[in-house]
C-alpha cells in the first residue's frame, strides 16, 4: 500500500509501499499523481533502478521532455561534477522556464554521491505568492516575464563546458510567461519568476523592473517554503515543475552524480503552457508600446 509521509507541514514527503523496478498498476499511478499535487515533491528511497526502469516509471506520468542543453539525444540527463559551484543549479529555479512548454516534471535519481553535501532543496511557490500582500499579487496577476536561457547557459561555458551559446539562442528564443501561474490541476496561484532565467518584466520601465523583481526573486528564500532531502544512493525525487523551485546546494568537491528525466504532461490533462489568472498565456501579453522606456 502506497502511504505518503510529509517531511515538512508545507512541502514533500516520503513515499513507502511501492517498488520502481516494476510496472505500476493503474491505480498506483492515480495515488502518486495525487500525492505529486498534494506535497509537490516526493522522495522514494531505496529505489535502485536502472535507467530503463527510471525511464519506464517516468512515463506513468506524461511523455519525455528531451533535455535541450543535453546534445546526447538521450532522455536520461547526466549532472556529473565535482565543481558545481556557479553552474547554475546553485540559484532558486524551475527547470527551463525559458521553452514555450517548460516540462511539468522531473525526476531525479542519485547514482554517485559525494561523502558529505549535495543536498537539494525546493521551495512551496503557491505560498511564496500567498506571501506578497494582496495588493502586489493584484500587481502580479497582470504582469509577464521574459524567460532567457542566456544567463544560464553563460554560466555553464564560464565553468568550462562547450556549449554553441548562438545555436542554443537560436533553437530557443526567449519565452514570455505570466508571472503568476494558475496550476491546472489544483487551481492554485503560483509566483512565476526565477532568477536563472527571467531577464524582465514586459512593458515595465528599467527602474520598475529594478525594484520589482528582486523582490519576487527572493520570495522564494523563506524557509517555511521550503524542504531539504539528503540525498542516499537510490534515492529518487519527483517534483512537480509548476508550482516549485528547486536548489541544488554546491558544498562538495567530491564527484556527484545524478540521471534526471524530465516530463510534459498528458495534453489531456494540461498542454503544458503555462497560464495565468483567466487563462491568459505569454500570447496575451501587451505590445510593448513601451519598450523604449526600458532600453
Amino acid at each position: 500500500m502506497i502511504e505518503f509521509h510529509p517531511v515538512t507541514r508545507n512541502i514533500g514527503a516520503e513515499v513507502t509501499g511501492v517498488d520502481l523496478s516494476k510496472p505500476l498498476e493503474a491505480e498506483q499511478v492515480v495515488t502518486i499523481r495525487q500525492g505529486l499535487l498534494d506535497h509537490m515533491v516526493l522522495f522514494f528511497r531505496d529505489q535502485n533502478i536502472t535507467d530503463d526502469e527510471h525511464l519506464e516509471f517516468a512515463k506513468n506520468f506524461g511523455t519525455l521532455n528531451l533535455p535541450p542543453m543535453d546534445t546526447s539525444g538521450s532522455a536520461i540527463h547526466v549532472l556529473d561534477q565535482t565543481d558545481p559551484k556557479g553552474e547554475g543549479g546553485d540559484q532558486w529555479h524551475s527547470d527551463n522556464t525559458f521553452m514555450k512548454i517548460p516540462p511539468m516534471g522531473s525526476l531525479l535519481r542519485a547514482v554517485m554521491l559525494p561523502k558529505v553535501g549535495g543536498d537539494t532543496n525546493w521551495a512551496n511557490m503557491y505560498m511564496a505568492y500567498d506571501s506578497l500582500h494582496p495588493s502586489i499579487q493584484r500587481l502580479c496577476d497582470e504582469l509577464y516575464a521574459e524567460h532567457d536561457l542566456t544567463m544560464s547557459v553563460s554560466k555553464a561555458i564560464d565553468k568550462g563546458h562547450r556549449m554553441d551559446l548562438r545555436a542554443m539562442q537560436d533553437k530557443n528564443p526567449p519565452s514570455v510567461h505570466p508571472v503568476v501561474r494558475v496550476h491546472p490541476e489544483t487551481g492554485r496561484k503560483a509566483l512565476y519568476v526565477n532568477r536563472s532565467s527571467v531577464t524582465r518584466l514586459i512593458g515595465l520601465s528599467r527602474r520598475e523592473n529594478e525594484a520589482l523583481l528582486p523582490l519576487l526573486f527572493d520570495a522564494v528564500r523563506d524557509p517555511q517554503f521550503q524542504v531539504r532531502l539528503n540525498w542516499r544512493v537510490g534515492t529518487l525525487a519527483f517534483w512537480d515543475n509548476r508550482p516549485t523551485q528547486h536548489y541544488a546546494v554546491a558544498d562538495y568537491t567530491q564527484r556527484r552524480k545524478m540521471h534526471r528525466v524530465t516530463v510534459n504532461a498528458p495534453a489531456d490533462i494540461d498542454n503544458g503552457v503555462p497560464q495565468g489568472p483567466g487563462g491568459v498565456t505569454g500570447d496575451d501579453a501587451p505590445a510593448e508600446a513601451a519598450a523604449a522606456r526600458y532600453l
